[in-house]
């Protein structure tokens, strides 16, 4: 079950040449204003590949159906989310809180500005969440929070800094998709992350400040 599963949301094949790398994001940006139009139910191979310009057995060459396609968009979000992760968190240049503070509101503007095809993604994560390459694509990111939960809060324990950096990515993702599902204006998207960042540097700070201890 778990290499079918695997199969069918792997792309078919990767692109070798420039004419197939123009075709596969050619079909991916296609996909996403599919998605973003129609939404997760009414997503098809079809309405892709005609977006597209292409036939669906181009599309097929390269992703065997849509959870194919979606997984992909997924795990691109995934992974420029991991980035955007490493480039603040890893910055030792600025102190940890400083760092926070500039993840947060990086974080809520690009919630913001991709609500529609990320709350579409979300209706769609059935499709692909248990397979193993979504598993893979999550823990991306999990070794950039330890790493710097453990310069946040040396002198915590390691349970202390687990619990710490899982409470404030969920808090983070369930805000931020809550906030973005309205319009925002610029005023209020920095008014609400600066609010969420106090929070957040409030709490790694009394955690510093008891030295990890309950």
């Amino acid at each position: 079950m778990a290499d079918r599963r695997s199969r069918s949301v792997s792309s078919r094949k990767q692109p070798q040449q420039a004419r197939s790398n123009e075709l596969v994001a050619a079909i991916l940006a296609a996909a996403v204003q599919v998605l973003a139009k129609e939404g997760a139910q009414r997503f098809t191979t079809a309405r892709v590949a005609e977006r597209a310009g292409v036939s669906v057995g181009s599309l097929y060459q390269y992703f065997p159906n849509k959870a194919a396609i979606l997984f992909r968009l997924q795990s691109d979000e995934w992974r420029n989310t991991s980035e955007l992760l490493r480039g603040i968190l890893a910055d030792r240049t600025r102190p940890p809180p400083a760092r926070l503070r500039a993840l947060v509101h990086a974080f809520v503007r690009s919630e913001c500005e991709e609500a529609a095809i990320r709350g579409a993604l979300s209706d769609a994560a059935p499709l692909y969440r248990d397979a193993p390459e979504a598993r893979e694509a999550r823990a991306a990111g999990e070794g950039i929070v330890a790493t710097f939960m453990r310069e946040a809060l040396p002198d915590a324990s390691e349970a202390k800094r687990e619990l710490a950096g899982e409470l404030i990515k969920t808090t983070l993702a369930a805000v931020g998709k809550r906030f973005s599902e309205a319009p925002r204006s610029k005023a209020e998207i920095e008014r609400h992350a600066e609010g969420l960042a106090d929070m957040f540097c409030a709490y790694l700070d009394e955690l510093a400040r008891r030295g990890g201890h309950s």
